[in-house]
């Protein structure tokens, strides 16, 4: 179960009254496309784009158990154009949202939450089971996932996903709202159920490499994505043991490197009264390591980590000729809690070199604070960053601020070269970096902009803001005040070509549409 800070009572959409999801974790509803004003600086140019973050936002009130990963994907989008800002928010039309909403209440289950007591388990198995055979859902064909977790650009698509699911194609529309246009399998040959909701797109080839994780063997499969959007052959990794729950990989000019972590799942543990998802104290993390078009499993390289339960990778390279491997990585400190408050389990930020040739792995702390959450600037991916920007993890489950880290510093004391406290009573989200030239080659890593929403919890006020990544004091450039509430949740994504492109269609079509009318008139008057 999610603890949560004080409550805030929530309008219950299907049992009023019943239960309440407290402090900015509460619920919000739709909100279409709405003007918003910049009531602090300017925004600049190179922010004329669409920001997208995803979060858990129930579609109903709880009745029951409720864990924060139990929430149906919502996407807080801003729309920015030659300074004209418009706010939406907006859910990802997924299959278990649309069945639930007919019905009116929720009736899927959720393996963090559904299961807790050996009587409410077996209970609610035979319920799932009796709806499937009444065909009240199909999660084999249509699956089951909420699509909240991240947004990706894919093969020039843009995707909601969550790892318990295929990825829902979204679009940004011209008057700035957000449609779903379906779950989408990359045009596979091969039926398959699941991705990763975090695949890693290479900058220069525009492929993305991406996996899934299956509760039989293998328990592992990674997979990749050519640059026009085509899924390619499985690679299933049999040396896997047991099902570990991967958030997150590193991929590098020559390799793919995945953890396995402790956080395991079992569908045995039901059984027994408990979810099926667990923290394995005795099990020894590890490290694999692949080549990124290998064949099959012949090549890969296992190395024993004890502690590292990698939760984020920001960057990954490799160095002496692909001998070495660098990783920044938030990693889990305290695994125990990892499953119930991310704060509790304390995320650190660590420097992770992998020596290939020699199979040895060592790890180096980058920063005393609680970090997760972070970016880098994109234009770096897959090469030698100076610098991460992180959020700054504070009790009870919320980023408090950012810290620019200078990961050139040999010093850990000093690596913290800036911060933003987003204030009293307030918490954010994860920042995105925004480059302010991206096509300049010369430009300075750090001359862009940190992008987030902010919510103040006094005012009950959100707030998107854009900081000055070169400020010592991560300056606020601009402030947007919001005509909605974005709530806590995860990642997001920036990209200054989908709505430009969408405008120019919009255009072009209307264009279109004159010239037939016109054609239309003119043989009408002859």
């Amino acid at each position: 179960m999610i603890l949560y800070p004080p409550p805030l009572t929530l309008k219950a959409k299907s049992r009023p009254d019943r239960n309440t999801i407290f402090g900015n974790f509460a619920p919000v509803d739709e909100l279409p496309p709405t003007a918003c004003t910049v009531v602090e600086g300017s925004l600049p140019t190179c922010l004329d784009g669409a920001y997208i973050r995803n979060g858990p936002n129930p579609q109903f009130t709880p009745s029951g158990p409720y864990h924060l990963f139990d929430g149906d994907g919502m996407l807080h989008t801003i729309v920015i154009s030659q300074n004209n800002v418009t706010f939406c928010s907006r859910y990802v039309k997924t299959y278990k949202y649309m069945v639930e909403h007919k019905i009116g209440h929720p009736i899927f289950p959720s393996v963090f939450s559904s299961f807790n007591g050996l009587t409410s388990s077996i209970a609610r198995s035979l319920i799932t089971v009796a709806r499937l055979l009444t065909r009240q859902f199909d999660l084999l064909i249509n699956g089951f996932g909420l699509a909240n977790t991240s947004v990706a650009l894919i093969g020039r698509r843009l995707f909601a996903l969550g790892e318990s699911d295929l990825p829902y194609e979204i679009k940004v529309m011209s008057d700035g709202d957000v449609i779903t246009l379906g779950r989408h399998n990359f045009f596979s040959d091969e039926p398959f159920m699941s991705m990763t909701a975090h695949p890693k797109v290479d900058p220069e080839t525009g492929e993305a490499f991406t996996f899934r994780y299956h509760v039989v063997r293998p328990y592992l499969t990674l997979f990749r994505i050519d640059a026009n959007g085509k899924k390619q052959q499985d690679l299933p990794i049999f040396s896997m043991k047991t099902t570990s729950l991967i958030h997150h990989i590193a991929v590098t000019k020559n390799y793919v490197i995945f953890p396995d972590t402790q956080i395991v799942m079992s569908l045995t543990e039901i059984t027994k009264g408990r979810p099926p998802v667990r923290v394995d104290s005795t099990k020894v993390p590890r490290v694999g390591i692949i080549p990124r078009y290998a064949k099959d499993e012949s090549e890969l390289l296992w190395i024993e980590a004890m502690g590292f339960n990698m939760m984020h990778c920001f960057n990954a390279r490799e160095e002496d000729d692909g001998e070495k491997i660098v990783m920044v990585v938030s990693n889990i400190s305290c695994v125990e809690h990892a499953l119930e408050r991310i704060d509790l389990a304390r995320p650190r930020l660590e420097k992770v070199i992998i020596n290939v040739k020699a199979k040895r792995l060592e790890r180096h702390s980058l920063c005393d604070e609680i970090l997760d959450m972070g970016a880098i600037n994109p234009s770096y991916a897959g090469k030698k960053s100076r610098y991460a920007y992180v959020g700054i993890v504070a009790q009870p489950m919320k980023l408090v601020g950012v810290v620019k880290i200078d990961l050139s510093t040999p010093d850990s004391s000093s690596r913290a070269v800036a911060r933003r406290l987003f204030g009293p009573s307030c918490s954010g989200s994860e920042p995105f970096f925004v480059p302010r030239e991206p096509d300049n080659p010369d430009a300075e890593e750090d001359d862009g902009y940190l992008i987030a929403y902010i919510h103040d919890e006094n005012t009950q006020e959100s707030k998107f803001i854009v900081m000055d990544a070169k400020s010592p004091t991560l300056e606020i450039v601009a402030d947007v005040k919001l005509p909605g509430r974005v709530p806590t949740g995860f990642h997001g994504l920036f990209e200054n070509d989908i709505y430009p492109l969408l405008v120019r269609i919009f255009v072009w079509a209307g264009t279109i549409k004159a010239l037939i009318l016109a054609r239309i008139d003119s043989d009408n008057d002859s």
